[in-house]
């Protein structure tokens, strides 16, 4: 991990130009395969918006860290082995942090060797397409629970857009060369200023709007769960109001790598999960008898049920396994 130094320039030059913000680089070498864009797409909210970009040059990511703002570049070559290494720069003042998150972030404490998939022919085949899927593990709890409860009972592209505009309008522009129109969420005292118009601009209701302000009084407290157990992490987080089994997986499966979240409520996901595993779709309570054989690992099957490409029926299932190798 090192600074980058700027380029030696006359003092006129220097004056005249501003200094390139500091960075710092690692490279992360991965002890088996990683498919990068599969394992980090779980922050995308949406596909690129203001805190997630693909482009050419790799993935882009910004956070808020507890050192303050920072953006993430990654990009994982080609060729080098088994595993792929990673290519990772921070800017920003949470540089430092982010850096150091980088093998958390990429799934390093995430062991699939256990996952006994034999009795399922689809989720066999999917992990053979797919041997480098990872679960990811972002550490920012109160980062990834704001989204969460902006997405409650209401449709994804209703959610996204609201997550967009909010964080375009009250978070901070990205640190470095990020590509234009990205941003670091609004801290936690950002949150709870903006006023009541705002939310209603951007279409979320006061529900979810007083949960977001409320959890953003106890926003250091929240965080400190980063560091529990996901089963814990998530008790806390359900003892605050508006926040349920729904919520509490969708934040835990993003900021722990949570190998057994399941996103219980969920519109679509139990059908989905029937319509993969029997034919039929299915309601919550034959979802978790359905997952049950794979107690402790259900989320790592239903990361294999969303690569399989497999979604709820509307006239009829549509059973296609996509290979995201070369993604």
């Amino acid at each position: 991990m090192t600074d980058a130094a700027p380029s030696p320039r006359s003092r006129s030059t220097a004056s005249s130009r501003p200094a390139p913000d500091p960075h710092v680089s690692t490279v992360y070498r991965p002890t088996g395969h990683i498919d990068l864009a599969a394992t980090v797409t779980v922050f995308s909210r949406g596909g690129d918006g203001p805190c997630f970009r693909r482009d050419s040059s790799g993935v882009w990511l910004t956070m808020r860290t507890p050192l303050g703002g920072a953006t993430l570049w990654l990009r994982q070559r080609r060729g080098s082995g088994d595993g792929g290494e990673i290519d990772a720069r921070a800017w920003g003042p949470g540089r430092e942090w982010a850096i150091a998150r980088v093998p958390h972030l990429l799934g390093a404490d995430d062991d699939w060797s256990a996952l006994d998939v034999s009795s399922s022919p689809l989720l066999s085949e999917v992990l053979r397409r797919n041997p480098g899927i990872r679960l990811a593990s972002g550490g920012l709890v109160f980062e990834m629970l704001v989204p969460a409860i902006i997405e409650q009972k209401v449709t994804v592209v209703e959610a996204w857009g609201a997550w967009r505009r909010l964080v375009r309008r009250h978070g901070e522009a990205a640190p470095g060369p990020a590509p234009e129109g990205m941003f670091v969420v609004p801290s936690a005292e950002a949150w709870r200023f903006i006023p009541s118009w705002e939310w209603h601009a951007a279409g979320v209701d006061p529900r979810r709007s007083q949960t977001v302000v409320r959890a953003s009084r106890v926003a250091e407290a929240i965080d400190r769960a980063a560091d529990a157990h996901p089963l814990e992490a998530g008790r806390r987080l359900q003892s605050l109001p508006g926040i349920g089994v729904w919520t509490s997986a969708e934040v835990t499966l993003r900021a722990h790598g949570d190998a057994d979240a399941v996103s219980v409520g969920d519109y679509h996901l139990a059908a989905t999960v029937g319509t993969a595993l029997t034919g039929q779709p299915v309601d919550d309570d034959g979802m978790l008898e359905l997952l049950a054989p794979w107690a402790g690992q259900r989320q790592r099957v239903l990361r294999l049920i969303e690569l399989s490409g497999i979604r709820k029926p509307r006239r009829g299932p549509r059973i296609t396994i996509q290979d995201h190798r070369s993604h």
